[in-house]
């Protein structure tokens, strides 16, 4: 499965048309992504595939004081009440181990909002997994929380750097949660992630476009190369999942 993550309402449309299974909705990607706004969540609903919110306040740690828990909180809601497959959370303690305690307290809210509207919301722990200290502890503590999936990169900037954990999360995992491998991820990098034993994969499949943006990156409007969700990257790493699930005859 190929879950491709957008901050636009154009880029909602590329992941479509390039062949996307999932969408993973945020703002702010080069920050790693930051909680949409309600209007893109609204363009995202309409989607005919299933798109996932990332509810995550603000940029830098994933400590979160009661404020910005309650943003997440509300952002579960949002998610629900205009229809998304699944929400994805994460937060940690002082020390790098996850905050149980938050997660929990989401979690439980997660599935009183699912069951209010009948039909559950999917949960996916975000990259906060990958600060922790021992990832296997931690993908226990996932499982005893009841996430679905981990989205992780095995604890190194690219997930092709830490092909040795995620096939060792894959193998501690079993049929209990997915792990879901992001970072990185594109055609070259694509076949030794998948030689891990993952499933699912997850990649902006983003291009720099024409516009170099020269007078908004003066004004401070625009960080860099201004970079746009491109459905022939999509395409092409969609092309490459199916012809790995032929050759494996696997159901992916």
């Amino acid at each position: 499965m190929l879950e491709v993550c957008v901050e636009s309402a154009e880029g909602v449309a590329a992941a479509v048309r390039g062949g996307a299974d999932r969408i993973e909705l945020c703002a702010a990607l080069a920050l790693g992504g930051l909680t949409p706004p309600a209007s893109l969540i609204r363009v995202a609903a309409d989607a005919p595939i299933p798109t996932h919110l990332l509810a995550r306040p603000r940029e830098g740690h994933f400590r979160y004081d009661a404020a910005e828990a309650a943003l997440v909180a509300s952002d579960i809601t949002a998610a629900a009440e205009v229809g998304l497959a699944g929400v994805v959370l994460g937060a940690s303690r002082d020390s790098g181990v996850l905050d149980t305690d938050l997660l929990a307290a989401w979690v439980d809210h997660a599935r009183r909002e699912g069951a209010r509207r009948g039909r559950p919301l999917s949960l996916t722990l975000h990259r906060a997994f990958d600060l922790c200290p021992d990832p296997f502890a931690a993908l226990e503590t996932a499982v005893a929380l009841g996430f679905e999936r981990i989205l992780t990169s095995g604890g190194t900037l690219r997930a092709v750097d830490g092909v040795a954990t995620l096939g060792e999360l894959v193998r501690r995992a079993g049929d209990r949660i997915t792990i879901l491998a992001g970072s990185g991820v594109d055609t070259a990098t694509l076949p030794p992630i998948l030689a891990t034993g993952v499933r699912e994969v997850h990649a902006s499949c983003r291009s720099a476009t024409d516009d170099s943006g020269e007078a908004e990156r003066r004004f401070g409007f625009q960080s860099g190369p201004l970079l746009r969700t491109d459905p022939a990257k999509v395409a092409a790493l969609q092309d490459m999942l199916r012809t790995y699930r032929t050759l494996n005859n696997t159901n992916m």
